[in-house]
């Protein structure tokens, strides 16, 4: 063999070999018996603690939520921790948001919108505590939050890109009836 295919050989054995103990150093084995997803019912089990998530976002009908900010309809957008649609109507196009926070508080959104400059007011909807805020110099958007328990808030945010109802009215109307349907 010539000194060039010697060093290709060489070259070429070291690159096996070090695939080889990559490999071999990837690979384990598990102990345990294996279960469908979601049979486990303790914590990562998919137990009964989680059955409704994201079912949040159906909180309030579709058509409510349209006939509460005035549009014709609305799509869905993003659904998560935070639900978005977006509606269509008379007055042009309207933003609606939904979100629910199992831990929070309003005295944490109360912060929260302080830190953003908004112009928060307290109120009351179906007799419980809630606040409404505005973004300064933007009349055509608003949020309410309230909350459903003695933990946990959520919230409602809606915003007109060309003029529509009284958004605060709006997000006010979407807390009732997400209140009167937790009740």
């Amino acid at each position: 063999m010539t000194g060039e295919r010697v060093r290709a050989c060489a070259t070429g054995l070291a690159g096996l070999l070090t695939v080889s103990a990559l490999l071999t150093g990837c690979t384990r084995s598990i102990e345990g018996q294996p279960v469908p997803e979601g049979a486990g019912g303790g914590a990562g089990g998919g137990g009964t603690e989680y059955t409704r998530l994201l079912t949040e976002c159906d909180a309030v009908a579709d058509e409510k939520i349209a006939e509460a900010v005035g549009a014709d309809f609305v799509y869905r957008g993003f659904f998560g921790a935070i639900c978005r649609w977006d509606g269509e109507g008379p007055t042009g196009v309207v933003k609606i948001t939904f979100n629910w926070f199992e831990t929070g508080s309003l005295d944490h959104e109360r912060a929260a919108g302080e830190g953003l400059g908004y112009e928060i007011e307290d109120t009351t909807i179906e007799g419980r505590r809630a606040l409404q805020m505005r973004r300064p110099g933007d009349p055509l958007s608003c949020g309410v939050s309230s909350g459903a328990s003695t933990t946990g808030i959520f919230g409602w945010w809606v915003q007109y890109t060309s003029g529509g109802m009284d958004p605060c009215e709006a997000a006010a109307t979407l807390a009732r009836l997400t209140l009167n349907l937790s009740s």
